[in-house]
């Protein structure tokens, strides 16, 4: 993940945010899981520091996006608990894997601080500035 492109989607995520009217926190991990670029808006929790995060890390980790990790991690799902693993991991949406055309992961982004379907629009609004 080249740190233009993050700053690019940095900008796009926080431009649709402020359409929206949520105030979040955005982070972008490479594909290691280790960050390359962080915002937190004006107003945005202190406590969604850490789910942005955690949405980007389990997105990256487990080459998934965070709402499809929710569909194994819940409580009858087959991974139940998974999430206590890796320093700790979240299993709701807001955290996307991202990937080459080619399909190779090059790092994530996580959204935490509005609805989990804003959180999610967000991050696809930024994760498509990797499209253009």
């Amino acid at each position: 993940m080249k740190l233009s492109s993050a700053k690019a989607m940095l900008a796009a995520a926080q431009a649709e945010a402020e359409r929206l009217g949520v105030t979040v926190c955005i982070s972008i991990l490479d594909a290691a899981a280790w960050p390359v670029a962080f915002i937190r808006m004006d107003g945005a929790p202190l406590g969604v520091i850490d789910v942005a995060n955690k949405k980007a890390r389990t997105a990256v980790l487990f080459h998934m996006n965070s709402a499809d990790f929710a569909k194994i991690g819940h409580p009858s799902g087959e991974a139940y608990t998974l999430e206590n693993t890796n320093g700790g991991l979240t299993s709701f949406g807001g955290g996307l894997v991202l990937k080459t055309s080619e399909g190779t992961v090059i790092g994530s982004i996580g959204v935490s601080g509005a609805c989990t379907e804003d959180d999610i629009a967000i991050a696809h609004i930024a994760a498509n500035t990797l499209l253009t």
